[in-house]
């Protein structure tokens, strides 16, 4: 098919990529020139592994380009993917600008049928007002082009986002024309091979589907970890308990580990904008409340610990962290819970030496003055930054971390405690190794003497 994807952002160029894998001939339209020319070069401006290598490939063989020309990317596009932006409004409610200034410049250009596709996440009833602003376009124009308009909600994860696409779970169409869903399903024939995936439903079901997804396991987080904070009062071993329940099929394993709270780019603003629906509609959303208070409380949650093991006194203290990004396997910042740490220690007065294999670049231009001033420095060796630390915060749980050189590690800090935000080490065996070991919702374990190297 020919195909159009109007964003070159982190959904649509994952998308544009993966669809021109499959055999398209796809277009992606950026509006600003220098992504135009760095991606047209093959270099990627976001971390996510195996997107590089595929995109040079697909540039090489001619079946994906990019431009910042609008009328060039459309102009013999049988599907129009709209994957721009939806940041949140200052109320929290979603930023619909970038999306219906996309429908309003179809409306000035298109001038054949084709099919428009939200890919972007967008409140109930956006693909009715993009198909407004569409047609009253059309209709200035005297342009009598016949355009049908559809909800593709996105659902990869960063870091896997690739795989997730290629391989997807599900797919949800959400178009009220026969039309329309046949060219989807053709489209996304070759992703379902090995099995039928597809779910055909009403435009806005397909709109709230997304929402209502990201709500659902955010609230599994945040869940998980309101349990996690009764257990420590409790003396109960949240690990211990997360299995326990997560062997009931019911609930299953996923998205019940408790942590240092969650992130990214959608979580946080899929949640606010959900609420805002509510309200609108005139519903008290309190579950909603608070899976978004929870998580507030859980980002804070290491800062207090270390405050704690230092009876309030971290002005000069050296803290190692362990992972920057929201979550690993990407670069993204956005809403990490590492910041909140950072910003903490850093007002605090303590001296923070962080590690992570993907985001310091990020890191170091959002704290350019702390790092200039030598309260920040930044590495891609977790050992490294354990170099005299008084503490090492495990913040975000890239593989990297998952089993280093403990006794290297012990031997190179002035204190051995350990916080584990993730969970993921054996308490057990880092009391052994003469660590004072805090996880999140388990009982402390170990003791902490001052390493003599």
């Amino acid at each position: 098919m020919q195909i159009c994807v109007i964003g070159a952002g982190y959904v649509g160029l994952v998308t544009a990529t993966c669809f021109a894998e499959m055999g398209n001939q796809v277009v992606c339209v950026e509006r600003d020139p220098q992504r135009v020319a760095m991606l047209s070069r093959g270099e990627v401006p976001i971390y996510e592994p195996g997107l590089e290598t595929m995109l040079k490939a697909q540039l090489a063989g001619g079946q994906l380009s990019f431009t910042s020309q609008l009328k060039a990317g459309i102009r013999r596009a049988e599907v129009i993917f709209i994957a721009v932006g939806t940041p949140s409004g200052e109320d929290g409610s979603a930023d619909l600008s970038h999306v219906l200034a996309v429908a309003d410049e179809l409306g000035e250009r298109l001038d054949h049928a084709c099919l428009v596709v939200d890919k972007s996440t967008v409140p109930v009833g956006t693909a009715e007002r993009v198909a407004q602003h569409i047609n009253a376009g059309l209709a200035r124009r005297e342009q009598r082009a016949r355009v049908i308009v559809a909800s593709n909600p996105e659902f990869l994860k960063e870091g896997s986002a690739v795989e997730d696409f290629m391989r997807p779970d599900r797919v949800i169409v959400g178009c009220d024309e026969e039309r329309g869903r046949e060219l989807l399903r053709r489209l996304y024939a070759p992703f379902l091979r090995n099995h039928e995936r597809l779910l055909c439903m009403s435009v806005r079901a397909a709109e709230f589907s997304k929402y209502a997804a990201n709500a659902f396991l955010a609230t599994k987080i945040s869940f998980i970890n309101e349990m996690a904070g009764i257990c420590a009062r409790l003396g109960v071993d949240i690990e211990e308990v997360r299995r326990g329940i997560g062997s009931d099929r019911r609930i299953g394993t996923h998205f019940i580990y408790a942590g240092c709270g969650y992130g990214g780019s959608c979580f946080p603003k899929d949640v606010k904008a959900l609420i805002r629906t509510a309200e609108h509609e005139g519903i008290e959303p309190g579950i909603l409340r608070a899976v978004e208070a929870r998580n507030a409380l859980q980002k804070t949650l290491l800062f207090q610990a270390l405050r704690e093991h230092f009876n309030g006194h971290l002005q000069g203290r050296v803290v190692a962290l362990w992972g920057l990004a929201f979550k690993p396997g990407t670069d993204d910042l956005r809403e990490a819970p590492s910041l909140v740490l950072l910003d903490a220690l850093l007002t605090a007065g303590a001296k923070v030496q962080a590690c992570d294999p993907a985001a310091t670049a990020a890191v170091a231009a959002r704290y350019a003055a702390a790092v200039e001033a030598g309260q920040l420095m930044l590495s891609e060796s977790p050992y490294a930054v354990a170099q005299g630390a008084d503490a090492l915060v495990l913040v975000t749980e890239w593989k990297q971390f998952r089993q280093p050189d403990f006794p290297r590690i012990r031997g190179a800090m002035r204190m051995p405690v350990l916080f584990d935000g993730r969970n993921i080490y054996d308490a057990d065996q880092l009391a052994e190794l003469g660590f004072l070991y805090r996880g999140i919702g388990r009982p402390a374990s170990g003791s902490c003497k001052a390493s003599a190297a």
